[in-house]
């Protein structure tokens, strides 16, 4: 049985990779043998992710900053790893955004740029890596969220856009099963990165925000970068081999919890 302890020799694309999720995972597949095409908008985050990928034990990864939803960033990014690597394995589309608003508070403009970033551009994205990933016989997952499979208030367009990349997930593997390619989602409760401060949250409430978590969720905290990485690393690798159409939950037992 194959086994995720090594990704070697496979080549990946990792969007999002400056921080959080992203960056936890290019530093593990670093540490799993993989060769790394880091994606993201803030370049010397970026370079900091592409050190600590080389500190444990990657070749020089490629770093690609710009803005995903930019057309030209998108297939220069495949474009640019096909032609350092030869070839592409997997494709972890984990950039993404959230922000704050209810249907009497979202504005058109709100829930467009949600989609546009959650959904369109990984869309697009994926359509430009299937080609290589049909020869390689590779995989795709996508970072999704608790709230793709489960609804909350006050956070309508990031919802909408969650479920709907879980839709793409379903869809994507079946249209390219047949030709073995394999799509899943990792579907992460909270998870400890800037993604909600950057959503709205104050300090003050993200703190707060935070020690919710301790109910909300079933194990009673809100999970590590590292522990998602984990479940992707599970996802990409041939352990997963069989597994294709997913959507996992990574959320401490927070899908399954209904109010008392």
């Amino acid at each position: 049985m194959a086994s995720v302890t090594s990704l070697s020799g496979k080549v990946a694309i990792i969007t999002g990779a400056s921080s959080g999720i992203g960056a936890a995972t290019s530093v593990l597949f670093a540490k799993l043998g993989a060769k790394l095409t880091l994606a993201g908008r803030k370049e010397n985050n970026l370079l900091q992710t592409r050190d600590s990928c080389k500190e444990n034990g990657a070749e020089e990864p490629l770093t690609v900053t710009g803005n995903l939803t930019d057309e030209v960033y998108r297939r220069n990014l495949v474009d640019q790893c096909v032609q350092k690597y030869g070839q592409l394995d997997i494709l972890v589309n984990n950039a993404g955004i959230i922000s704050l608003g209810s249907i009497e508070t979202t504005s058109l403009e709100d829930f467009d740029t949600m989609m546009n970033v959650n959904v369109r551009s990984v869309f697009h994205l994926t359509t430009l890596a299937v080609p290589h990933l049909l020869k390689t016989r590779g995989n795709i997952v996508n970072v999704s969220s608790v709230n793709g499979i489960r609804s909350f208030p006050g956070v309508l367009s990031y919802c909408v856009s969650k479920s709907a990349l879980d839709q793409l997930t379903r869809c994507c593997a079946l249209d390219l099963a047949a030709k073995g390619v394999r799509v899943n989602s990792v579907n992460p409760g909270v998870t400890i990165t800037e993604l909600q401060k950057r959503g709205g949250l104050s300090e003050e409430a993200y703190t707060s925000f935070l020690e919710r978590s301790k109910t909300t969720h079933a194990l009673g905290r809100p999970a590590q970068p590292e522990e998602i990485a984990e479940c992707i690393a599970f996802l990409a690798s041939d352990a997963s081999s069989f597994v294709t159409g997913v959507t996992l939950p990574a959320d401490g037992g927070r899908h399954a919890m209904c109010p008392r």
